[in-house]
């Protein structure tokens, strides 16, 4: 008989791993749920849809669900055969049913102490690097209570803040209030752009900027403003782009040149999560010891 390897990962697909970090730490990806309804009959990506769309003066919006118990159970009841112990990790609750979700299914087997749910109260980037601290710790050789326990504070600590080119997706879909979305189109016709964030893992506000600058630069300032205090060896951040590439190459460069600090990945936005944000958004979430 096959040894079991010890603690295997589950997540959702909101954190927006990089195929490659995903192969090689065997984690297993929770599908979510989308409807693209008219958006369907252009071609390309969620981007270049959603961007075909609007060129021709149409708003689609998709209709987007998390995953059902059913799923997590299929893939909870296949990893259980390769791994003692398992760890999921989903989107922020405060925005998603996947952590009800992945619950429920835990609670249909009969060895659901082999299961540990973790909200990450992040989305994209954030959730990343969550799950890929989970990872590293795992390397390590660190037992499960151990694990547990550093997560609890890995998710106090990550920091997650975005920009997008158009709230109006965000309003669509519940994300933000009405009265939100009516503010930040405000600023935005008068030049400024909105910077959001999460806080105890609600999307809030965090500020308001004038777009003279790229949004590359609104970030890194706002990151390098929270940083400034910080008494650690090392910050690991994650950036990810809905098909903005460029911006997000230049934060990373601008990122690096700051000392102590290591980008674990660049990526794009997934498909759930980018017709949600839409093209042009960029994400930067850090976190540290």
């Amino acid at each position: 008989m096959e040894k079991k390897e010890k603690i295997g990962i589950v997540a959702d697909e909101g954190g927006d791993l990089p195929r490659e970090i995903v192969e090689k730490y065997k984690i297993s990806i929770v599908p979510f749920k989308l409807d693209l309804g008219k958006l369907a009959q252009f071609p390309g990506n969620i981007y270049q849809k959603i961007r075909e769309a609007e060129k021709r003066g149409l708003k689609i919006f998709v209709k987007t669900s998390q995953p059902s118990p059913g799923a997590f159970l299929k893939v909870f009841k296949e990893k259980l055969k390769k791994f003692e112990k398992i760890i999921c990790f989903t989107l922020t609750s405060k925005h998603s049913g996947t952590f009800n979700s992945a619950l429920q299914a835990r609670s249909l087997l009969s060895e659901k102490e082999r299961i540990h749910v973790i909200d990450t109260l992040s989305g994209s980037s954030g959730e990343g690097l969550v799950i890929l601290k989970a990872a590293s710790l795992i390397e390590k050789g660190l037992k499960l209570k151990e694990i547990l326990e550093r997560l609890k504070e890995t998710v106090k600590r990550t920091n997650f803040i975005f920009m997008v080119k158009n709230p109006e997706r965000l309003e669509a879909t519940g994300r933000i209030p009405h009265f939100l979305a009516l503010w930040l189109k405000t600023f935005q016709k008068m030049g400024i752009s909105p910077l959001l964030g999460t806080k105890e893992g609600k999307i809030v506000l965090k500020g308001i900027k004038f777009v003279k600058k790229s949004i590359a630069q609104i970030l890194f300032s706002e990151f390098k403003k929270k940083i400034s205090n910080l008494k650690t060896e090392k910050i690991r951040v994650a950036i990810t782009h809905g098909d903005a590439e460029k911006e997000a190459k230049n934060l990373k460069e601008k990122i690096l040149k700051i000392k102590n600090t290591e980008v674990l990945f660049v990526n794009l936005i997934g498909k759930v999560l980018g017709a949600i944000a839409g093209p042009g958004a960029l994400t930067l979430a850090w976190e540290y010891d």
